[in-house]
């Protein structure tokens, strides 16, 4: 499919079969006032050595983890990624491969798409999972939407702290869905109160929803809000780190009914902030209720094992009325890589790193915490990340870390809150760890 320019006659043919006499005429519907008025600012025209002289000089403007120690965190986490990931990946009949429709000359998309699954199903402890979401936000969007659509009921309750942007897209996915009422509970010492929570869920509560570990990094009493959303009826929503399974306990071993997750942490790269996967377990009693792509594996006429897609619940291929979902797009590469990186790693492997988090993580905010004007702000246990009380703004420490190679952290004033928000992993060394505490103690 080369791309070749349309010339001033391809432009008139095509709006002429359309019934249009101009492009005004075509975009008529787009108010003048969000028009832009001017010429595009572009560069003038240039050869490729100088293109690539220009483009080279924007990229070295930017800071990222590759050049810097960085403690940020708040859903993207800079953890380390084996080589063998892309050795894999950028092969081509991964790469440039695109949704499996055919099933018999996409047999190795399909395969891998369904070792994805596997994986996901052990490590949540969850019956079925999906390979089809755009991202943890739009994962946990779509599982409140399956919760109202299984109970029939609207309002989702919140248990505990939940990365402000995620919740930002559940806000937008149920205002353009024409319904759902979203219930915040209150917050003690960093986490949901299990006495507002039992003041929030009744009969009308589609979904209870928590965070493990929340946007702060402590940890949810899990066991304790599932209970509470059994008691009412609910549906169990659980947005789980998948690297902090290596050593927390699965979703599924405390009654998850859906359990999602960003996929990131598994051998993809920040990358701007995408493109991310979108981990979706659910148990087997809401299999025909889960949206998206799903894999299965079945026998040919000869006995063969042969992978199919099955259950496809889109509207794409089924009547719009009858869809679980519009998710549509293909995901199958960041999930082809999270594969690869569990297979790397194994079951040891995950584990090893998640302790080298949860280890490195309170070595460090034991240090920071004795330095004076420093402290924890809550006192909950916590995994990979916490939340500082600072004797100076947390921008002005950012800032002033910037210039020693650290980015220190994310400051919490910019959703709303206070502090900043620290995550420590596998990659920090214990010369970095201790060079970050001596930068805050010179401040």
């Amino acid at each position: 499919m080369p791309f070749i320019v349309n010339t001033d006659r391809d432009r008139e043919d095509m709006l002429r079969s359309i019934g249009a006499a101009s492009f005004d005429d075509l975009i008529a519907d787009i108010p003048q006032e969000i028009r832009l008025q001017r010429a595009l600012d572009l560069f003038p025209a240039l050869g490729e050595q100088e293109v690539m002289k220009l483009l080279e000089g924007l990229a070295s403007a930017n800071r990222s983890s590759a050049g810097y120690v960085s403690y940020l965190g708040g859903g993207s986490y800079d953890h380390f990624i084996p080589s063998a990931i892309r050795s894999i990946v950028s092969r081509s009949e991964f790469y440039t491969a695109y949704t499996p429709y055919q099933a018999e000359v996409s047999q190795g998309t399909l395969q891998a798409i369904y070792e994805y699954q596997s994986m996901m199903c052990r490590l949540y402890g969850m019956d079925v999972a999906n390979a089809s979401m755009y991202d943890g936000a739009t994962a946990l969007a779509e599982a409140v939407l399956m919760a109202m659509n299984v109970t029939g009921r609207e309002q989702v309750v919140l248990a505990g702290s939940m990365n402000p942007y995620t919740v930002s897209v559940l806000k937008t996915y149920l205002e353009a869905s024409g319904h759902g009422v979203i219930l915040q509970n209150r917050l003690e010492d960093g986490i949901g109160s299990l006495d507002g929570l039992k003041e929030l869920v009744g009969d009308r509560v589609a979904a209870v929803v928590v965070q493990q570990p929340n946007f702060y990094g402590s940890l949810e009493e899990v066991e304790a809000i599932g209970a509470e959303a059994r008691r009412s009826g609910a549906l169990f929503v659980v947005s789980a780190d998948p690297l902090s399974l290596g050593i927390l306990a699965a979703p599924g071993s405390y009654g998850a009914d859906i359990a999602v997750g960003e996929g990131q942490p598994l051998g993809n790269h920040q990358n701007f902030g995408g493109p991310y996967l979108g981990i979706f377990t659910v148990r087997q009693a809401y299999v025909r209720k889960i949206p998206g792509r799903l894999v299965g594996m079945t026998k040919d006429r000869d006995g063969n094992d042969g992978f199919i897609l099955t259950l496809q619940t889109r509207e794409q291929h089924i009547r719009r009325e009858k869809a679980t979902s519009n998710i549509c797009t293909n995901q199958a590469l960041c999930a082809l890589q999270a594969a690869v990186y569990l297979s790397l790693l194994g079951k040891e492997g995950i584990r090893e790193v998640a302790e080298q988090c949860a280890l490195k993580a309170h070595y460090l905010a034991g240090a920071i915490s004795e330095l004076p004007g420093y402290r924890l702000m809550f006192g909950s246990p916590f995994f990979r990340e916490f939340v500082l009380d600072t004797p100076l703004p947390a921008a002005e420490i950012i800032g002033a870390l910037l210039d020693k190679g650290i980015f220190a952290g994310y400051d919490l004033s910019a959703c709303g809150g206070n502090g900043l928000l620290v995550a420590v992993t596998e990659k920090r060394t214990r010369a970095e760890l201790d060079s970050f505490v001596q930068a805050l103690a010179a401040l």
